[in-house]
């Protein structure tokens, strides 16, 4: 189990990113919204930064931009898992619009298994990419009917990210399949900024999960989106920007080789 080194306080060794930078931000967006290939592409493309697109092949926007979303991936970014359908629980308050076909509370974790493998297959269709892959969860949810999947899947993805929680309190204790991730609505691009300060005084990381750029739904304002890129692309000798994927091989590499330089 990795040491804690990267604790503050006692003059200890802090977790180390590259180039000496002082924390990693984690630009992903969730869904293959339209607006995140008409407003928040092009943002990334002008900012020269990379981000990370979680697809769900069953919905329609994939389907009726499969070309674009292909040159998505040839500009750089990663495409990540979000399961072939998006299921999600569908108990409790705000979950009226989970139909029943899609309620994570009713499959197995071999249906869940599944839908993971499925899209892992249609991902390389569009990308070409054979490795292993990041995942997000639908919802940030964790549970089918027989208990927690993302412990039966987390040997096959480098990270995971759950919803919940924002800057990553410590990088030597955390888990690379349970990664924090807060989704931002309707919140200005000081707020914005502020998190990935934040992250700069701890050493950490901040893993933003957005949804719409401008439009669709869970939406952040263009203005306010691209305050945040102007700011990454301004400080880039500070905070490291680039895909999730890259992000948790480092941080995956650096638990290793620190849990070993303490034992």
């Amino acid at each position: 189990m990795p040491g804690r080194a990267g604790a503050a306080g006692g003059g200890e060794e802090k977790f180390a990113w590259p180039e000496g930078r002082r924390a990693a931000v984690s630009l992903a967006y969730d869904d293959a919204l339209d607006s995140q290939l008409d407003n928040a592409v092009p943002a990334l493309q002008k900012y020269g930064l990379k981000g990370t697109f979680y697809i769900v092949p069953a919905r329609e926007p994939v389907r009726a931009r499969m070309e674009e979303w292909r040159e998505v991936a040839r500009m750089g970014h990663e495409l990540g898992n979000h399961s072939l359908t998006h299921p999600c629980s569908a108990h409790g308050p705000g979950r009226e619009w989970v139909p029943a076909h899609q309620d994570l509370d009713r499959m197995s974790l071999a249906q869940i298994r599944e839908q993971v493998e499925v899209a892992d297959v249609f991902l390389q269709s569009l990308d070409g990419y054979t490795g292993p892959r990041t995942y997000t969860a639908p919802c940030g949810d964790r549970n089918v009917a027989e208990g927690n999947y993302i412990e039966a899947i987390a040997d096959r993805f480098v990270g995971i990210k759950l919803v919940g929680g924002d800057v990553v309190p410590d990088m030597d204790a955390l888990d690379p399949a349970a990664v924090p991730a807060t989704v931002p609505n309707g919140v200005t691009g000081r707020q914005l900024i502020a998190l990935v300060e934040e992250a700069g005084r701890k050493g950490t990381m901040i893993g933003f999960t957005f949804h719409g750029i401008g439009g669709d739904y869970l939406s952040v304002s263009k203005e306010a989106h691209e305050e945040l890129l102007a700011f990454l692309a301004a400080n880039r000798d500070r905070y490291w920007t680039t895909t999730f994927l890259e992000q948790m091989q480092w941080v995956r590499r650096q638990q290793e080789a620190r849990g070993k330089k303490q034992r």
